[in-house]
């Protein structure tokens, strides 16, 4: 049993950084070869942790040559467009200016119903509103709406609005994250006066602090059996 455990483990966690040396997507973003290249991984990982008479050599190697073969393949695709084009596919153009392409439709197996599923994901209900539709390499569906049906940006109202930038979250879960606290220009001393206000007097009391780029601290404290549920509260500094 213990055997089989270990060599479960060796096999998870050369699995895992063969997926993070593919890099970082998610499934819906994949390319047609890294999916097939992850299903192949998780196949061959499986024959030698569940059967023990399989060398476990036998599943890392070829896990090693598909992730070979994967690095390669994407570097090659990085440098050539035309093996890009070959390896990945082209976008398809689903709706082109306002006009369904049954050609394209048929050539990608995308019926009516996908179509407006995938408009519908992309909160435009109407496909009348859609200027240009396209098909993605890794599947999903990019929209661009007519003008006269998109949102309004501030550039249509000639405007510019404030400038927005990262939460910087200064305690987590009871923890001061030293780095965000710096980076925000403030120090331990006014975080601590902040909390006072609060009436909390330990950071180990705090379940999120964050400050945002106009001086707004949003302080909440951890629940306990001693004290009522608070309201999360704000304030400019």
């Amino acid at each position: 049993m213990l055997i089989i455990v270990v060599r479960t483990l060796i096999l998870y966690l050369v699995v895992i950084i063969a997926l993070r040396l593919m890099g970082k997507r998610e499934i819906g973003q994949l390319q047609p070869f890294e999916l097939v290249v992850i299903l192949m991984i998780s196949e061959l990982a499986a024959v030698p942790s569940e059967n023990i008479g399989v060398p476990l050599l036998s599943g890392i190697i070829p896990i090693l040559v598909l992730l070979s073969a994967s690095l390669t393949l994407a570097w090659i695709s990085l440098k050539s467009e035309t093996a890009r084009d070959i390896i990945c596919g082209k976008p398809s153009i689903l709706i082109d200016r306002g006009k369904i392409s049954e050609t394209e439709l048929r050539r990608n197996c995308y019926n009516m119903s996908d179509l407006l599923e995938e408009l519908r994901l992309n909160d435009i209900p109407n496909i009348a509103d859609v200027e240009y539709a396209i098909l993605e390499n890794n599947g999903q569906v990019s929209v661009m709406p007519k003008v006269q049906k998109r949102p309004i940006i501030p550039d249509d109202l000639k405007i510019t609005p404030a400038y927005e930038g990262l939460p910087l979250a200064l305690i987590m879960d009871g923890k001061l994250k030293r780095n965000n606290l710096e980076r925000s220009d403030k120090d331990l001393e006014w975080l601590m006066r902040e909390l006072k206000k609060h009436k909390l007097d330990k950071i180990e009391d705090v379940l999120i602090a964050s400050l945002d780029s106009s001086g707004k601290l949003f302080i909440q404290e951890k629940e306990s059996q001693n004290k009522k549920k608070v309201k999360p509260l704000q304030t400019q500094v």
